[in-house]
This record gives C-alpha cells, sequence and structure tokens, in this order.
C-alpha cells in the first residue's frame, strides 16, 4: 500500500478556524494540509498550484463563495474530490455544491474523529459520508420540487447494477453492501465502478444525487 499521506487543501475565510482545522489533519501520519486559502479565488488558485487530493471548501466566503471556487475546480482536468463545508445541515447551498460535483458535506461543528474518517472515506470512494445527512438533504430538495425523467443510460444498467445501485442510494458502503447481498467487497466495488461509468457520474454522492433527481428513490 502507498505510503504517501492524502494531500489537502483547506479553503475558509475563518483562520482560526483553519487553523484548528490544519491541527486535527496534520496529527495523523496518512493525511497532510498542504494549502491554506482564505476566500474561493485564492482557493482555486492554491489548488491549481498544489495539485491536492482533496479540498476541504466553506460555502459562504468572500471574494469567491464556494460553490463558485468548486465549480472552477471541477472543471480542470484531473480535479481533486471536494468536500463542502457548512453550518446548518439543510444548507441548500452545500446541496448546490454537490450537484455541481462535490463529493459531499461536513458540518463545521462536526467532531475532529468524524472529520478524519470522512477525509478517508471521500479519497478511498468507498462510502457516502454522512449518508444519513446527505438523504435527508435531497429528500428536503425533492419534495419542493418535480422528478426529472429517468435517462436512457440508467436502462443500461443490469438487474443486478440496479439493486447495487438502490443500495448505494440508500446510503450503504461497499462492505454493508457486500455483507447484505453475500458478495465480496471487490466484487461491489467493480458493480459500483460500472454504475458510475454507465451513467456518467463522478463518485457516490453523485449517485446519491442521481436517485433523487430522478425519483429512483
Amino acid at each position: 500500500m502507498s505510503t504517501t499521506p492524502v494531500r489537502i487543501v483547506l479553503v475558509d475565510d475563518q483562520a482560526l478556524f483553519r487553523a484548528g482545522i490544519r491541527m486535527v489533519i496534520d496529527s495523523q501520519p496518512d493525511l497532510e494540509v498542504v494549502g491554506e486559502a482564505s476566500d474561493g479565488r485564492e482557493g482555486v488558485e492554491m489548488v491549481r498550484a498544489m495539485r491536492p487530493d482533496l479540498v476541504l471548501m466553506d460555502v459562504r466566503m468572500p471574494v469567491m463563495d464556494g460553490l463558485t471556487a468548486t465549480a472552477e475546480i471541477l472543471r480542470e482536468p484531473g480535479a481533486p474530490r471536494v468536500v463542502v463545508l457548512t453550518t446548518f445541515d439543510l444548507d441548500e447551498a452545500a446541496a448546490r455544491a454537490i450537484q455541481g460535483g462535490a463529493s459531499g458535506f461536513l458540518l463545521k461543528d462536526s467532531e475532529p474523529e468524524f472529520l478524519l474518517s470522512a477525509i478517508r472515506t471521500v479519497h478511498a470512494g468507498s462510502a457516502v459520508i454522512a449518508a444519513e445527512a446527505t438523504r435527508e438533504l435531497f429528500a428536503h430538495i425533492a419534495e419542493n420540487g418535480t422528478a426529472e425523467p429517468v435517462p436512457h443510460s440508467y436502462s443500461d444498467l443490469t438487474e443486478r447494477e440496479r439493486e447495487i445501485f438502490v443500495l448505494a442510494a440508500a446510503g450503504l458502503s461497499n462492505s454493508e453492501i457486500a455483507a447484505q447481498e453475500f458478495l465480496s467487497e471487490a466484487t461491489v466495488k467493480t458493480h459500483i465502478s460500472r454504475i458510475l461509468s454507465k451513467l456518467a457520474l463522478r463518485d457516490r454522492v453523485q449517485l446519491v444525487v442521481f436517485a433523487y433527481r430522478h425519483g429512483l428513490v
């Protein structure tokens, strides 16, 4: 296994908050903060310069907000995963960031252990962070809108892939799906990769968004 730490850029306009997060992350041998920025514009430039694996992005900042910065970062080839930071668990700004390609959201008052676990989970791509909160967020949004037509690409999924899709959309991790379906984790990972490829989705949280957007849950 690689011993190279996960390289992280932290973007938040509160210096004290950044210092606290950096202290937590840098206490771990497998994680490393390689850059900080105090607004979205600085964040975009920092990401271009440092080429991190993951970005922790505040939603509300001066100069350029986290939504715009996230969109700019994710337009670039080989973009890192982005996790948005928010104060509210039903934050529609966070939802828009996820719909735009962010890999999840974290509450700014999360416990340090949860933050560290979330970073590792997103980097590994094996589960959706804060799965229950993510589902609640998109269920809340879905209640206030109409489902979009299911795209033709969904019909390309096999029956087994649709079963895995539903479980992944419910927030189950690879290991949880494997236990429920009596499969190996490697087999589940292969199914998830094929589902994401067929539906042209970036990661598992985009699968959750797809499911709620098209009324499949």
